[in-house]
């Protein structure tokens, strides 16, 4: 009995080898290296920023109103739709006010009363046939007629709805037969005619603007570069963005520019160092922004390496050149060409560095002169290893 449990025993043991053999060899075979891809690479290096700095703006209309009722009522007449242009005074919207038409109306007759009622009393008073009191209770009673039919012809009045000024109508909510509220949007307008360029600028640069200063903005859209003039600018920083909010006037007809376009803003800034790679190496990821750095002790041309994914904060760029605010460190190696082909552990194949600040490759036979951060040794030519004659 106990020869059989241990005959047992054995044959349990030896399947418990075999499957984890069989688990190792799957495994392997389960994840396949990735090929090696050729890439070209670039040293993180720690640059002087230039005194200019561009931030992202916003092309505005300077003038831009809400279209709201001050009373209820169905609206009977609206003559405008997107896109109409209208000039200051033109009717956009006519509500119906039965209600408010009945208090002028009464208003105005009870005015006319009491000043029928004033005009006799007058005149029994020069026959002393009344009393001063009763006169001057009349003219009370007739000033306050008065306010109430003004009061009631301002009501009125609000039952139409003209434009405040000269523009264009952006968005119409309400349609002809909706009930008008007061407070509620019916309508949004705007003068495209005189525009202005919002933007955020960086706390580092808004002590070094003042209103009235002369900016360079760039409007792909339009394809054009103009230059602005600073209108606003406010005097405090945003505690979790750090940037302050400066709205920039454009000149009228400088180009065919849309509210909501997209611009760039040239602002002069303090020199000061930053951490810096070409924006070829930066890829969207998602909300976020990663780069591929080098592994395995440098990135010497014609070695293997290692791509590890590292995620980047980046902040203002430079004639190609992209700042880094968090994620790298100076003399990281960035993979600047082929980046878009790799994945996290992938083999590469340098095959050159970047000329901004790629050392010259030493002579063949020379690699121990090499730079001191390449710790990487280099294999010796074919017949000349240690030994071999």
């Amino acid at each position: 009995m106990r020869s059989a449990k241990r005959v047992i025993g054995y044959g349990l043991a030896a399947a418990l080898v075999a499957l984890s053999g069989c688990k190792g060899d799957h495994g392997e075979k389960a994840a396949p290296a990735l090929p090696a891809v050729q890439v070209r690479v670039q040293k993180v290096v720690e640059e002087t920023i230039g005194p200019q700095v561009e931030v992202a703006g916003t092309v505005q209309a300077v003038e831009r109103a809400l279209i709201s009722p001050r009373i209820s009522g169905q609206i009977v007449q609206l003559p405008v739709v997107l896109g109409s242009r209208v000039e200051k005074g033109d009717l956009l919207v006519r509500i119906s006010a039965a209600e408010t038409s009945a208090q002028v109306l009464r208003a105005r007759a009870q005015l006319a009363q009491v000043k029928r009622n004033l005009a006799r009393e007058e005149r029994l008073e020069r026959e002393q046939a009344s009393t001063p009191e009763t006169v001057k209770s009349l003219r009370d009673q007739a000033r306050i007629a008065e306010a109430a039919l003004q009061e009631a012809a301002g009501l009125l009045e609000y039952a139409t709805i003209h434009a405040p000024f000269g523009g264009t109508i952006t968005r119409k909510i309400a349609s002809v037969g909706d009930l008008a509220a007061p407070g509620s949007v019916l309508l949004e307008m705007e003068n495209d005619r005189i525009l202005q360029v919002v933007a955020q600028v960086p706390e580092r640069v808004m002590l070094k603007i003042r209103k009235g200063d002369l900016l360079s903005i760039s409007l792909p859209a339009a394809g054009v570069t103009v230059t602005g003039k600073v209108a606003e600018l406010a005097t405090a920083a945003d505690p979790v963005s750090r940037t302050a909010q400066v709205k920039i006037d454009l000149e009228p007809g400088v180009a065919d520019l849309r509210s909501g376009q997209f611009a760039r803003v040239t602002l002069a800034a303090m020199e000061e160092k930053s951490l810096m790679i070409s924006e070829k190496a930066v890829l969207p990821f998602g909300q976020m922004e990663r780069v591929f750095l080098v592994d395995g002790g440098g990135a010497s041309p014609g070695a293997e390496q290692i791509a590890r994914l590292r995620l980047v904060r980046t902040g203002s760029r430079h004639h190609g050149q992209v700042e880094i605010l968090a994620g790298l460190t100076s003399g990281d190696q960035v993979v600047v060409d082929g980046a878009d082909r790799l994945e996290d552990g992938q083999a590469l194949k340098v095959t050159a560095e970047d000329r901004r600040d790629a050392p010259v490759p030493p002579a063949p036979g020379m690699e121990k002169g090499g730079p001191p951060d390449r710790d990487v040794p280099v294999p010796p030519a074919p017949g000349m290893e240690k030994g071999r004659q």
